[in-house]
């Protein structure tokens, strides 16, 4: 329901917007209600994680490394490889899904289907160290452009990621220590990350309709970043839950746990935690790349990305409430 108001709106936005006006509009939502929406739910995610439960497991280096790998051999694809015609546009498309940290937003879908909460937050932290440490040297190898080296694009990418990653959990430490009762009555409110994050994702689906349907791209190519996309995607999750399978991460035992609903199977929990933290992504950071670092072409792949992670998160959704 959230994706086709999304949808809808751009078309209402585009019948009330003045057109000269358009871009200012548009540049509200994603600088302004968008970054404010991460904040929050963000904010409330870490409200609700003691800050000791914030440390790596063996999962979150096997991710990371996998991130990584999967980042550098499609940039070296993009670089080495035969250039065909458009050919270096999918394997940049595909350099950015790869490289795109995890969505803020994952941790309110890892809550609903009972993964773990500090395991995903910590990923959220370490990947966004790795994309500031890894992207940079790559980005600027494989399209040079004048001005921009190692360290003007890690600084850059530097003050894109962190602001809305720190502040929350600064605010959050403030409120969990200076105003406990506070704290209590917020996180009494049932699913306000959720619901947040439904605004959120109306608002991100509207963004994505205008990249594509404004960004007059020959079909071809658009229809092969789509493809590229969802093909990532889809690695993304099965990789992560199978990543997450593996490597469990350990969790409290069944006589603990206060009703037997609360009590997930420490393999599925790991799973879901792991395939989030993999699968979701901050597809407006894609975006934002793809103008700045690639050809500008390839942000058209973050619209597409988000369309298919969120069909995935809709469909899991789905599955945990049947069950």
């Amino acid at each position: 329901m959230a994706m086709l108001t999304g949808v809808l709106l751009y078309y209402i936005f585009g019948a009330i917007v003045p057109q000269d006006s358009e871009n200012d509009f548009y540049y509200t939502i994603s600088h302004i209600f968008q970054p404010t929406l991460i904040f929050s739910m963000l904010f409330l995610s870490f409200l609700k994680v003691e800050p000791k439960n914030l440390k790596p497991h063996r999962w979150h280096g096997i991710l990371l490394l996998t991130q990584g790998s999967l980042f550098v051999l499609c940039s070296l694809a993009a670089m080495y490889l035969p250039e065909t015609i458009n050919g270096k546009i999918l394997w940049e498309g595909a350099m950015l899904c790869f490289i795109c940290p995890t969505a803020t937003a994952s941790a309110v879908i890892v809550q609903k289907l009972g993964g773990s909460l500090s395991g995903d937050v910590t990923y959220i932290v370490l990947c966004n160290l790795l994309v500031s440490a890894l992207a940079p040297g790559f980005l600027t190898l494989v399209e040079p452009h004048s001005g921009l080296d190692f360290l003007t694009e890690f600084f850059m990418i530097m003050g894109k990621v962190f602001p809305l990653l720190l502040c929350p959990l600064f605010v959050a430490l403030i409120v969990r220590h200076y105003a406990p009762k506070l704290k209590d009555k917020m996180l009494q409110i049932k699913d306000l990350a959720f619901y947040l994050w439904l605004v959120a994702l109306a608002l991100a689906i509207t963004v994505t309709v205008r990249t594509i349907v404004e960004s007059n791209i020959a079909l071809g190519i658009l229809l092969g970043l789509a493809a590229i996309s969802a093909v990532c995607c889809i690695i993304q999750f099965t990789l992560g839950r199978a990543i997450g399978k593996r490597w469990q991460q350990p969790t409290k035992p069944q006589s603990e746990c206060k009703n037997k609903g609360e009590y997930i199977d420490p393999i599925e929990r790991s799973a879901i935690t792991a395939g989030q933290a993999f699968g979701q992504k901050n597809t407006v950071f894609i975006i934002w790349m793809g103008l700045v670092f690639l050809n500008p072409v390839t942000s058209v792949v973050g619209g597409f990305y988000s369309i298919w992670h969120n069909l995935v998160n809709s469909y899991q959704l789905y599955k945990k409430g049947k069950r």
